[in-house]
């Protein structure tokens, strides 16, 4: 029993109290033996606290709050009407059971008949109703807050990660060192200072829009692949050499956009840029098993306490996990490192 279980039974005391106080003065006032009117408030007052409890931890657990507002009166309805029959019906029984203990005597005209047992029922069914109608409003207002604010927490975690997913694109050193590129080609090679403002053109705006698609064709992200590798190739030179393997059938298969520039990305920060003299980064992509299947490979090793664990590839492995059979993994294959990248087709 949970802590919030404890605190409803506690505070489900105070109206059970209160109404078996009422049916006691009520039945007093009337003229109906004291006897009688304890017996009938105990247990009356003792069966509504306990319908209510039981009613209230079915529908927690079966979780009627989370069904249409439709559903869930449906639910409660047909709770209340059943516990009014059980409750009024337990009340009878205690009541015979004093009445054979010697502990309370039935009135003569006391009679218990299927009408009797109907109107019964309907007057327990409206207290009954009346309390429930509290403490489940009481409780949908504060679940249908609980799951606004998880809304918003995690559109606003959305919004995080794809604003970091946008900055890690938009890194600030590459953009910077491309800049630079192009002022020294301006005056020397002019023509070639134009292109590599048309593809860093081009990587700008594939970044600024990818969030607005689910999935982009492999052959479209290979051209911005194209573009980076073309931008990254005025600063790295000779040192940046490299080698595709590019399945024809694979061209149109789909993935999240950004993800191979991700891997590109990763593999020269943590590869060619640490590598004395540069080295060959790979790009391979085939299918298999209903499978996009893709290798990203660069020279080095596989620095545990750095690369696989920045932005870019954090964003990358959380925008997988949305893309139920797909795999990404990281791993040292002699003197390289090869990143792995499964999607389901």
């Amino acid at each position: 029993m949970t802590r919030a279980d404890v605190r409803f039974a506690l505070l489900n005391l105070i109206p059970a109290s209160l109404y078996a106080g009422f049916v006691l003065v009520s039945f007093s006032m009337m003229g109906g033996p004291v006897s009688a009117a304890r017996w009938l408030a105990g247990s009356l007052g003792a069966g509504l606290w306990l319908a209510t409890g039981i009613l209230r931890t079915i529908a927690l657990r079966r979780n009627w709050f989370g069904l249409g507002a439709g559903a869930l009166l449906l639910r409660l309805a047909a709770g209340v009407v059943i516990a009014a029959f059980v409750v009024q019906f337990g009340v009878r029984v205690v009541i015979t059971l004093a009445d054979m203990l010697g502990l309370y005597r039935l009135l003569p005209n006391d009679t218990y008949g299927i009408r009797e047992a109907i109107v019964y029922a309907v007057q327990v069914s409206l207290i009954l109703w009346l309390w429930v109608a509290a403490w489940a409003g009481w409780h949908l207002l504060r679940h249908r807050r609980h799951s606004e604010m998880a809304r918003l927490r995690a559109e606003s975690r959305h919004n995080a990660l794809e604003l970091d997913a946008l900055r890690a694109r938009l890194n600030p050193h590459f953009v910077f060192n491309a800049l630079n590129n192009v002022r020294a080609l301006i005056n020397e090679e002019p023509a070639r200072a134009r292109e590599v403002v048309t593809r860093l053109s081009n990587i700008l705006r594939h970044a600024l829009e990818h969030s607005q698609r689910e999935s982009a064709s492999l052959g479209e992200e290979l051209a911005v692949v194209d573009d980076y590798l073309a931008v990254e190739g005025v600063h790295y030179e000779e040192r940046l050499r490299v080698h595709r393997d590019i399945a024809r059938d694979a061209l149109d298969a789909q993935l999240p956009p950004m993800l191979l520039q991700l891997l590109v990305e990763n593999a020269i920060k943590h590869g060619i840029a640490r590598t004395p003299g540069g080295g060959e980064l790979g790009v391979a992509a085939w299918r298999h098993d209903g499978k996009l299947a893709i290798e990203v490979s660069n020279p080095g090793r596989l620095d545990q306490s750095g690369s696989g664990h920045g932005v870019g590839l954090a964003y990358l492995r959380t925008r997988l996990a949305r893309e139920q059979g797909s795999r990404f993994e990281l791993q040292q294959n002699g003197p390289r490192v090869l990143a792995c990248l499964e999607i389901a087709q």
